[in-house]
């Protein structure tokens, strides 16, 4: 037994090496799968708040954070050879714990946060990677249905705009009811995050740059 563990160890090491080896000779590795597309939606924030920096859950000169479930999200942004993409930009937006969104054109009667920022822009850093500290949005009613709790991105590369939408994977009951959400099809895979812990989540996004 232990032996035939050692070979499948020894395989996996081999196959890895002729990967990398192949990369060195030239050779094309096969592309990753880009990222889905997802619609911007009607509550991009054309009016930003004063704060766009990594934490929403703090607002300076506020005395109490942000009301919900405390999250850390990180990723990197990748182009389609799976190489890292340093100085890309991100932006960030999305409901509150209340599923509300600090927009003029959401009507609906859930509260405001004063204390949300709610919007993050960032730029990735030399490993293409990001982070930010925010809150869990909640699901909200829309006039195509319900909406399951989710992030919107809008991230720019060196040739790929992408506008994208982050789901949860704890949320697959109500990601399975939301249009939008099956309306991505086989791509759908590619817009859920993986838990990494408690209240932390890690997010690849895969541009059609390179």
């Amino acid at each position: 037994m232990n032996s035939l563990l050692v070979s499948r160890r020894g395989f996996a090491v081999m196959a890895g090496a002729a990967l990398v080896a192949g990369g060195a000779r030239g050779q094309a590795l096969p592309p990753l799968a880009g990222t889905a597309e997802s619609p911007m939606g009607p509550f991009y924030p054309v009016n930003h708040l004063a704060e766009a920096d990594a934490d929403l859950v703090w607002l300076k000169g506020h005395k109490a954070r942000a009301l919900g479930e405390v999250i850390e999200i990180s990723g990197r942004v990748l182009d389609r050879h799976g190489a890292p993409m340093r100085d890309a930009t991100i932006e960030i937006w999305q409901a509150n714990a209340a599923g509300r969104y600090a927009h003029a054109n959401d009507i609906s009667k859930a509260p405001l946060d004063p204390n949300f920022q709610g919007f993050a822009n960032l730029r990735t850093d030399k490993d293409g990677g990001w982070r930010i500290t925010t809150i869990k949005p909640a699901a909200y009613d829309s006039p195509i249905g319900l909406r399951t709790p989710h992030i919107h991105f809008d991230v720019r590369g060196t040739a790929h705009r992408l506008s994208a939408q982050m789901y949860f994977p704890e949320e697959a009951a109500l990601n399975a009811k939301d249009q939008l959400y099956k309306g991505l099809g086989g791509e759908a895979g590619t817009s859920v995050a993986a838990a990494t812990g408690a209240g932390k989540y890690r997010w690849d996004i895969v541009l059609m740059d390179g």
